[in-house]
């Protein structure tokens, strides 16, 4: 069947290129906007992103450019797929360029350091009124590698309008992708899971480079979740998305594989490696380095207890051991769960 529709993805790293194969095989021409010329002659000289998803042909239907004119003309949905602390500088250049009337997605999760904004307020900040009620956010367990291989995969998608989450339900939902895309209006809950859970990766790592086991990560989620419960309440959450993909779902999966990025750093971490040379030998951009200092600040803020994400901001930008913040956990006070 030939192409029927045309869509958007902007950012060509692994995840973005994951969801530009899903868009192309419910029969989408799909465009995705990068910055590097070199990285579109790569693509169309061996069909391949080789830098970011190495040994996966794409699919017929994608198309790699740097014309964002280009990338959005016709669009029935954009997804904007970009590190958070990128986003803005992206859409302040870019601010007017998009298709009113459709869905513009942001697929970051992370907190901006000089803003302390989650990426769909940066939308919302920078783009104009016209846009606003299309703005939704999508998040959940999805490493890119599984996507692109079809493996099955649900996400969450959140916008204030519900007409607006279901209309990106629709168009990213793939059942020949096995891609199954969920709605929720608990947008707040959705971004702060999102960012959080990052972070709470970094010292779930951390616990396995100390070779420890289940249990131990088993605090790491369960905890976690609670640190994810008690910021996502004060910042005006309901909590209903905490339960599903958004919530508990992308906090345990990112939290036990060695396929997500921050896990791999508080990894390294506890096996010595000092951050400096961890982030200079990877490629791709681990979110939670960043967002455990934007998230300390919010913390901090809205005098909320995030006592593990706390310790990995120690670890990381105050130069505390790993065994250090891990004495201090174990000798806090006694409490109820609850």
């Amino acid at each position: 069947m030939s192409a029927e529709k045309q869509s958007c993805v902007v950012g060509g790293g692994a995840f973005g290129t994951a969801l530009a194969e899903v868009l192309a095989s419910n029969h989408n021409t799909v465009k995705v906007w990068v910055r590097s010329s070199r990285q579109v002659e790569e693509v169309q000289q061996f069909r391949e992103n080789k830098t970011y998803l190495k040994g996966h042909k794409l699919h017929e239907h994608i198309q790699f450019t740097t014309d964002i004119q280009d990338a959005v003309r016709d669009v029935q949905i954009v997804l904007l797929a970009i590190p958070t602390q990128f986003l803005r500088s992206f859409l302040s250049a870019n601010r007017s360029v998009f298709p009113v009337g459709v869905p513009i997605v942001t697929c970051a999760k992370g907190i901006e350091l000089t803003t302390l904004q989650f990426p769909y307020d940066i939308l919302t900040d920078e783009l104009p009124g016209k846009y606003h009620k299309y703005l939704a956010a999508l998040s959940g367990p999805s490493f890119a590698g599984e996507v692109v291989q079809k493996q099955p995969t649900s996400v969450t998608a959140s916008a204030k309008h519900p007409n607006v989450a279901a209309e990106v339900q629709k168009l990213l939902s793939s059942r020949a992708h096995n891609f199954r895309v969920y709605t929720s209006d608990d947008i707040m809950g959705v971004e702060v899971a999102g960012a959080v859970k990052n972070v709470l990766a970094i010292a779930s790592g951390a616990f396995h480079g100390l070779a420890f086991g289940n249990n131990s990560r088993a605090i790491i989620i369960c905890r976690g979740l609670a640190e994810i419960a008690r910021l996502s309440a004060k910042l005006g959450s309901d909590g209903k998305c905490l339960s599903g993909l958004a919530g508990v779902g992308d906090l345990l999966l990112t939290c036990s594989s060695e396929l997500s990025r921050n896990f791999t750093v508080g990894k390294k971490l506890a096996l010595g490696s000092s951050l400096v040379d961890i982030e200079s030998t990877s490629l791709t951009v681990a979110e939670g380095v960043a967002t455990a200092k934007a998230l300390h600040e919010l913390a901090t803020i809205h005098d909320v207890d995030m006592p593990i994400c706390k310790a990995v901001y120690e670890v990381l930008y105050e130069n505390k051991s790993i065994h250090t913040v891990m004495e201090e956990l174990a000798t806090r006070p006694l409490t109820s769960e609850f």
